[in-house]
């Protein structure tokens, strides 16, 4: 139940699946926090959405969180992740994986290439919506964040 009383954060959350991600868009709209989020189903396409790439994303408001697969389609996870990171204008946002694999190496590779967080995405419902809403309270809640552009 999200309040009104502040702007909403942005939310990119870059799933190819469908039903993932529309339980994580029922989670967040289930949450304190009101967020917009966008979606992106594959890495290129979040690329393309950080940098504002006309036509189509030239609005795109730049995220606050981004919630990121690793498994996709014409650039999984971590390719993005390496590119976000080298890039100057994209390094400081925030991204925590969230996805199905729950392999060892996976998590390392991600935080050695710079995510925040990682969750396995569980595979229980009232699990997977603590675990967003656990995600919301510590980035929009606890944590000191810089000022918004």
């Amino acid at each position: 139940m999200a309040q009104d009383s502040q702007p909403p954060f942005n939310i990119l959350l870059v799933d190819d699946e469908p039903g993932d991600v529309d339980l994580v868009k029922l989670a967040l709209a289930d949450g304190r926090f009101p967020c917009a989020v966008s979606v992106c189903i594959n890495g290129k396409e979040a690329m393309r959405f950080l940098r504002k790439e006309a036509p189509r994303f030239a609005d795109a408001k730049t995220p606050d969180l981004m919630l990121l697969d690793l498994n996709m389609p014409q650039m999984n996870g971590k390719e993005v992740l390496r590119e976000m990171k080298a890039d100057p204008a994209l390094a400081a946002i925030p991204v925590v994986v969230l996805t199905t694999s729950d392999v060892e190496r996976d998590v390392v590779a991600s935080y050695d290439l710079g995510a925040s967080g990682y969750i396995a995405k569980p595979i229980d419902m009232d699990h997977l919506f603590q675990a967003i809403h656990s995600v919301e309270e510590y980035w929009f809640g606890a944590v000191r964040r810089p000022p918004r552009p």
